[in-house]
Formats: structure tokens, sequence, C-alpha cells
């Protein structure tokens, strides 16, 4: 895949240098924040892993835990955001959204049904290393109903490839049967197709079943189903349409309004900085009055608002 991202690897790179500057800002009175958001957001993740490997060598000390020790408040989480390797931070989140205080049922909904079949089946194995535990296991006995059974789907990472042209017509017709022209619904049938085909699959389904109903499957799944299942049947259908999309939106989500989700805020940029953040803010733009940055720059302060606006990379005004 293309980089689509804001953040590239530096050209001159040097992790001793590197990792003397970070311990210089890190050492005396005070910490020289800003030294610590330039450099590692001007890193690709590969290199920051470098950085620490080197950082250890050359003072006998975890940087991460110096990162912590050194910082604060939501900047801190960024900066220890954006020093996890992108699987760990996947493996990391959905276990804290298992075995938090409650289940953070949002976590689960945006990283299962926005990673690719082959990512997922790299969080898992991942997930068994590091905690020893069946990743599809803690999700079932932490969620229920159809909610559960799909998310079970999304985690066999089985979906078909390519487009079935000839059940094409047929999956928007049970769609249709199962919902709209149903009293009740059949949720079933939603979490069966829209869990096991492939995104441009889906696509010739939408087209199809807008055709034939005169609604878009969104509509439908808005009238049709509710809570946490219809919040991860929106964002399967939106994934399946556009993920930079899907991720444009949540950005928009976690800003709009009174407060800041800035634990979404910041998972959304640190985990797309390096995939398709170009893409999302052009998608930002076209969808919203404002640019992503400018709505980040009047949402935040401090500095995570400096580290957000430079992981961002540009203002499309």
């Amino acid at each position: 895949m293309a980089n689509r991202g804001t953040v590239r690897p530096s050209g001159n790179f040097n992790s001793s240098a590197d990792a003397e500057a970070l311990r210089k800002a890190m050492r005396g009175l005070g910490t020289d924040e800003e030294t610590i958001l330039q450099l590692l957001i001007a890193r690709s993740n590969a290199q920051r892993q470098e950085i620490k490997t080197v950082y250890k060598t050359l003072f006998g000390k975890d940087l991460v835990d110096d990162l912590k020790g050194e910082l604060g408040g939501k900047f801190e989480t960024l900066i220890v955001s954006l020093m996890t390797p992108p699987v760990a931070y996947d493996v990391t989140a959905l276990r804290n959204a298992i075995k938090g205080a409650g289940t953070d049922e949002k976590v689960l909904v945006e990283i299962l049904a926005s990673r690719t079949p082959q990512q997922v089946r790299t969080i898992i194995a991942a997930y068994r290393q590091e905690y020893d535990d069946d990743l599809e296991e803690d999700i079932s006995g932490d969620t229920s109903g159809h909610f559960k059974r799909l998310l079970v789907i999304l985690l066999q990472a089985n979906r078909q490839s390519g487009i079935q042209f000839d059940s094409i017509e047929n999956d928007a017709q049970v769609l249709f049967q199962a919902g709209e022209l149903k009293f009740g619904t059949e949720e079933q049938t939603f979490v069966t197709i829209l869990g096991n085909r492939s995104p441009e699959h889906l696509r010739k389904v939408f087209d199809a079943y807008m055709k034939m109903s005169g609604y878009e499957m969104e509509e439908t799944i808005k009238r049709e189903t509710s809570g946490n299942l219809r919040a991860l049947l929106l964002a399967v259908v939106k994934c399946a349409r556009s993920v930079p999309t899907y991720f444009a939106e949540t950005l928009y989500h976690s800003m709009k309004g009174a407060g800041t989700d800035d634990d979404t805020l910041i998972r959304v940029m640190v985990t797309r900085s390096e995939v398709d953040l170009l893409d999302i803010r052009a998608e930002f733009r076209k969808l919203f009055a404002c640019s992503l940055h400018s709505m980040i720059k009047g949402d935040t302060g401090g500095d995570l608002r400096k580290a957000l606006l430079l992981l961002c990379g540009g203002d499309d005004a």
C-alpha cells in the first residue's frame, strides 16, 4: 500500500543524535516539550523504535518510562502512543477496551471495522503472545447478542475477496427483505452479509440496494437497528465505502459539540499518521465546512495542540 500518511521517515536519520537530544530535553529543570514533539513527529514509527533501542544502550534507561516521568496529561498519552509500534498499539487499545472498567465498545468497533483481514490476524497473534489470552474469547465474554456475533465474524478475518457478480442482486434482495420489507428486523442477515463480503462487493450491493429500495444502506441500518450493533454495522458499511471517509467522520465527531473526545482524536491521528491521513484530510475538507487543521486548532490547546497540528501536517483551508 502506498503511504498516504503525513508522517514520513526522516531522510538524514541518526538514532544516536536523536537519543542524545531527547535525553537533553528531559534533563535538568523543566522539560523541553517542544524538542520532544518536533523530533518524534518528524520520525517514522520504525525510526522511533530504533531511537528507543539506542537510548537504552547509551543511558541504561527506558525512553518511554522517561517520557512518562517527564510529561503529563493527554500530551503524554499522545507521545507514548507515537512511541508504540502499530500492532502493539491496537493490541493494547483492544485489551484496555475489554479489561478496563466497563467495555469501551467504541474502540472495538473502530479497530475491528477498519483493519484489513491480514491486520486482524496479526493483531490476534500479537494479543495471544502479549497476554497469553484468546482475543475472540475475551471479546465474546464481554459482549452479547448480534453485536458479539458480528465482532466474532470480523475476528475470523475470512472476508471473501473480489466481487461475486452472480450474488450482488441476491444479497441486496435478501437485505431488503430482512429489513425494510419485514415487520421487525432479521439482524442476523445483516451481520452475515456485511461481515463476510469484500468491500468492493459490498459497494456493488449498496448500489443495487439503493436502486431496489430507494434507501442508502446506512438509512436502513439507522432505522432497523440500535445501540452497539447499529454503531458496528454503520462502521462496517462506511469502511466498505471508504476507510478515509469513515475516519474523517470519526475525527469530526470526536471534536464536535461540547467537550472533546481526546482519546479518539489521539488514537485516530496516531494510527492513521503513516497510513492515509492525507486522504482523511481531503475527505474531511469535502464533508465539513472547515479543515481538519482548523478544527484541531480550535478544539485543543497547549502542547497537545502543537503535536496534533504537526501530525496533521497542513491546513486544507
